[in-house]
């Protein structure tokens, strides 16, 4: 894969993935958390377990059976292998819409699907950085969200590493195929970052203006299994909408470019 997102596949001309369908979890526990202590204005997210253990809200799940109720519709020649973060509220999510959605395929673990890694940031929220770690926080505003990484923690960069790891082990795995990834709202944006070959400026900006919707779908499309990908749509819950099944944003600290 080249620095523009153009791949020729797991060999020269030979084809690779012919779609890829981005999906976020549904609304955690943790979201729940941490939308919390934002509005309360706390320094501490009282999470009820580690990151890896947090489970989907009822909204969450919720969210998950819309989702598979979709997938019910995909004719079964045109149903995706699925792949899942081994984070519980991935896993929920992928396992309670593939099982909705009468796929019969397993939701297959991948650890490269895991969220960021926030390190010692981790539990604290935008204010709580400000008022224990002044020093990360300058730090953080000085690199911006791709370069900065918080001791013990990942930077988006580092993510971008493992990205592009399963990327290139998805084609030389499923020559042809379309497969579903259930994960995080970073990941996906740094998904988009790798396959559209675009630039910090260009990737922080989407940053800025977007929230990944909770159980949202974007579809990049590639149907040689060769050359560019295409963006066909993203951040897409139409399927929760229809439903009337709660819409739910969870942003991050919207200050991601450098100062």
């Amino acid at each position: 894969m080249n620095a523009n997102g153009q791949t020729a596949g797991p060999g020269r001309g030979s084809p690779g993935l012919t779609q890829l369908l981005l999906v976020r979890h549904g609304e955690s526990q943790g979201n729940l958390a941490a939308t919390l202590a934002h509005q309360a204005g706390a320094h501490v997210i009282q999470v009820p377990a580690r990151d890896a253990d947090v489970e989907l809200s009822d909204t969450g799940r919720e969210q998950a059976l819309a989702l598979g109720r979709l997938l019910a519709g995909f004719p079964e020649e045109s149903r995706a292998v699925v792949w899942s973060s081994p984070y519980i509220r991935a896993r929920q999510t992928a396992e309670l819409a593939v099982t909705t959605g009468g796929w019969q395929t397993p939701v297959l673990i991948d650890e490269r699907l895991r969220d960021r890694e926030l390190g010692i940031l981790d539990m604290l929220t935008s204010l709580g950085v400000e008022a224990r770690l002044p020093e990360e926080a300058e730090r953080r505003r000085w690199l911006g969200k791709f370069y900065y990484r918080p001791p013990g923690g990942e930077s988006w960069a580092d993510v971008v590493l493992r990205v592009r790891s399963l990327l290139w082990d998805l084609d030389l795995r499923h020559p042809g195929q379309k497969v579903m990834l259930v994960c995080h709202d970073a990941v996906i944006l740094l998904i988009r970052y790798v396959l559209e070959g675009l630039t910090e400026s260009e990737l922080l900006d989407i940053a800025a203006t977007s929230t990944i919707l909770n159980a949202s779908v974007s579809r990049f499309v590639r149907p040689e299994g060769t050359g560019p990908w295409q963006l066909e749509s993203f951040n897409m819950a139409d399927h929760l909408m229809s439903e009337g099944v709660p819409v739910t944003q969870h942003s991050g600290d919207a200050n991601v470019h450098p100062r």
